[in-house]
């Protein structure tokens, strides 16, 4: 069975249990555990930050940064298909009382002018504009990532309005992959920014929040306040380690597979692929990263989901007539193509 159903689903690679096993330990809440120290002095340097907070998941690290940069009545201004929107429970709402003002815009991306309209005038009958929030790369958005320029001016308009701004980059390394830029270079804007280590990278849990010395060290009082403390988390810290010095580069195969899927996906007239996806020069539309959008012309997603499982290919229903297909570490150029035979080919 071919797992596309996301790139979560990857299992730490032999090296990366070993890495695990061979891991030095401490107690991560009593501040001692030198695993975790070092992978978190390791991301806060890659993204050229001066510190970061190691938690169990990007949408625990998101809302960490929301409570941190906010207070109850603010408003985050987002794209209206972010992942604090749909995917983190109304956790904007229930932790930090906070409300959003939502953007349109393809891709999962909106502009500096959008930014501006969309900041609330000092009003005591208005809730504040507080922060900015940017998902890089957009998964609903298909995986789209952020051009260098457009993020930036979107950054300095937040900033010359007073908002602070975070970056959602769950899949920054997909980003920076995809752009070959420098994770930094995406991050140099932000107050703060989570990245994920057990998407594409494969590690089996983990996310951080990275910024400021001030910022991190409130995030660590939110963190605690939300039960995110863990004891011997070395074991899972040396899993982050692994994967960042030896499967970052392997995100660019995944692009490819992407893009292999996504034109056989084309070529099956009973198929769509999603107009998230940005056309090249030719017309053809293909993923900038790893993640494929697509919609059936006649039929239900679940009725095709379930007919590619049958075909030995696990896809995600996204709607009543939409599908995420996602490749990671876990997919193997020989999968890939089977996948892309099925996915040509199922009617």
């Amino acid at each position: 069975m071919i797992d596309l159903r996301s790139d979560t689903v990857t299992r730490p690679t032999p090296a990366m249990r070993d890495a695990m096993h061979a891991a030095p330990v401490g107690d991560d809440v009593l501040g001692d555990d030198p695993s975790v120290q070092q992978l978190e002095a390791h991301v806060a340097a890659l993204l050229g930050k001066q510190a970061s907070m190691f938690v169990p998941s990007g949408t625990m690290a998101n809302q960490c940064a929301i409570r941190v940069h906010t207070q109850p009545g603010d408003e985050i201004i987002a794209h209206e298909g972010s992942h604090i929107m749909h995917y983190e429970g109304g956790g904007p709402a229930v932790i930090s009382g906070c409300m959003i003002a939502p953007l349109s815009g393809l891709h999962g991306r909106f502009s500096a002018q959008q930014v501006r309209s969309a900041v609330r005038v000092d009003n005591v009958h208005y809730p504040r504009s507080a922060l900015l929030l940017i998902e890089n790369t957009h998964n609903r958005g298909g995986g789209s990532p952020w051009p260098v320029a457009q993020l930036h001016e979107v950054c300095d308009a937040a900033r010359d309005a007073g908002l602070r701004v975070h970056i959602d980059g769950a899949r920054l390394w997909n980003a920076s992959v995809a752009l070959g830029v420098p994770a930094a270079q995406l991050a140099s804007k932000a107050d703060s920014v989570s990245v994920c280590l057990s998407k594409g990278l494969g590690a089996p849990v983990g996310s951080l929040l990275v910024g400021s010395h001030e910022c991190i060290a409130r995030a660590r009082r939110v963190r605690k306040m939300l039960g995110g403390g863990m004891r011997q988390a070395g074991l899972l810290a040396a899993a982050g380690l692994h994967a960042l010095h030896h499967h970052v580069a392997g995100l660019a195969q995944d692009h490819e597979h992407a893009k292999l899927l996504a034109r056989a996906i084309a070529s099956n007239p009973g198929l769509a692929l999603s107009e998230q996806h940005e056309a090249l020069a030719g017309g053809e539309r293909v993923p900038s990263t790893n993640i494929v959008l697509f919609s059936l012309r006649d039929g239900l997603a679940a009725q095709l989901c379930e007919r590619l499982r049958e075909a030995g290919l696990l896809a995600l229903p996204t709607g009543d007539r939409s599908v995420r297909v996602v490749t990671h570490l876990d997919v193997s150029p020989e999968q890939a193509q089977r996948a892309a035979g099925v996915l040509a080919t199922i009617r």
